[in-house]
């Protein structure tokens, strides 16, 4: 760098600058560095991984994809990770088509959806940390949304924790699950009497 500076107003400043800038990282470089080293990683498929913007917002989604559907959805299908950072995380357009709906307005869809092929259901799921699950209002967009769609819809409103839960309880809206991630062998019920009865262990 000093010898560079030296040469500033003389006939060989512009070359000397140019390999000098070549041969060091930009700031900008360097922070798109540090952002992707610190991007969530999601696991899809097996031996398959996306990368989404860091945060807890994107945690949680990781958690709703690799520890919430493997217990309450086995063998469902992803079709879409929304990412704050991106247009979208992930997105199986061909899926999303048969099953007649299209990614289009990414600020209106939910954050993950899953398909369950043997039960026919479309699963729609918000990652809840900053802003609010399905409630009554959530609830009647997304059914337009997916009006198209003949599967059976199922929502999800996903938390990271019982606080964050807690906090969002009373504007959950009823025919809808919870899921909390730190208590994540349990699903919360706001459906009416579906599950009434005794627990047997």
């Amino acid at each position: 760098a000093l010898k560079v500076i030296k040469t500033y107003k003389t006939s060989a400043f512009d070359s000397l600058l140019a390999g000098f800038i070549k041969n060091q990282p930009t700031l900008s470089a360097q922070y798109a560095h540090e952002r992707e080293m610190s991007m969530v990683s999601v696991k899809i498929k097996e031996n398959h991984s996306i990368q989404i913007s860091p945060g807890k917002h994107s945690e949680l989604i990781r958690d709703i994809i690799e520890q919430m559907a493997p217990r309450f959805l086995p063998n469902s299908t992803l079709i879409y990770v929304g990412d704050t950072g991106e247009k979208w995380g992930y997105y199986d357009q061909e899926l999303a088509g048969n099953l007649l709906f299209n990614v289009q307005q990414h600020g209106k869809m939910p954050d993950v959806i899953l398909y369950v092929e043997d039960k026919k259901w479309l699963v729609l799921v918000e990652s809840v940390t900053s802003h609010g699950p399905v409630d009554s209002k959530r609830y009647i967009e997304l059914e337009e949304l997916f009006s198209n769609v003949t599967a059976d819809k199922v929502y999800i409103s996903a938390f990271p924790n019982k606080k964050t839960f807690t906090h969002y309880a009373q504007d959950i809206a009823w025919e809808t699950e919870a899921w909390i991630a730190d208590n994540p062998t349990h699903m919360i019920h706001f459906n009416g009497d579906k599950f009434l009865g005794p627990h047997k262990k």
